[in-house]
């Protein structure tokens, strides 16, 4: 059974939960702490599997989410969150190298993705913020051409299996300058 970390309501204010679900123990036991402290209820998962058992024995409204997990992946479990409670907001969390897939995730219903790290602030505000997949009224805005770069070079990534050497001979840079490109933080939209 997975731990659970919870803060009880004094019963004039209902409590928020959130589920972490995260195969690094360190971090996932971090935010589960951070989550505390701010007042949510807390629920943690190492994979996909234990996280749908908990989201189906109690829905959570948040759920952030490791888009990179032994087994089945993040993507998976944003759909099978979703099918259990279209109500819960998911935040997808990608490490370097997964941009197209986190595009994916909110596609399957993610509310938004964060690239790591990350703290719980930052998680937070993406739960407030409006959803990754609503655009203005008057269409959606253009990414940057730094933001269509790093977006273009994290699909070649993943299409080549994240192998750093075979992405940068299909994009006909040196492995170096793209192992650059890829330690810096996206760019903003």
């Amino acid at each position: 059974m997975r731990p659970i970390h919870r803060v009880f309501d004094s019963g004039a204010v209902a409590v928020r939960s959130i589920l972490v679900v995260d195969d690094d123990e360190v971090f996932r036991e971090r935010m589960a702490r951070a989550f505390v402290d701010r007042g949510l209820e807390v629920r943690t998962a190492t994979d996909v599997e234990s996280a749908v058992a908990l989201a189906r024995d109690e829905s959570p409204e948040l759920a952030l989410v490791d888009l990179r997990m032994p087994g089945a992946s993040g993507l998976e479990l944003v759909k099978a969150l979703k099918e259990v409670d279209p109500t819960t907001r998911v935040v997808v969390l990608t490490g370097y190298g997964s941009i197209a897939n986190a595009v994916e995730a909110v596609r399957l219903g993610a509310w938004s993705y964060l690239t790591k790290p990350a703290d719980a602030d930052e998680v937070l505000e993406a739960f407030e913020r409006e959803p990754a997949h609503s655009g203005p009224a008057d269409g959606p805005k253009a990414a940057s051409l730094a933001r269509a770069e790093w977006e273009h070079i994290n699909r070649v990534l993943t299409a080549s299996g994240d192998n750093i050497s075979e992405a940068a001979r299909r994009l006909g840079i040196h492995r170096r300058s793209l192992q650059r490109k890829l330690k810096k933080h996206p760019p903003r939209r």
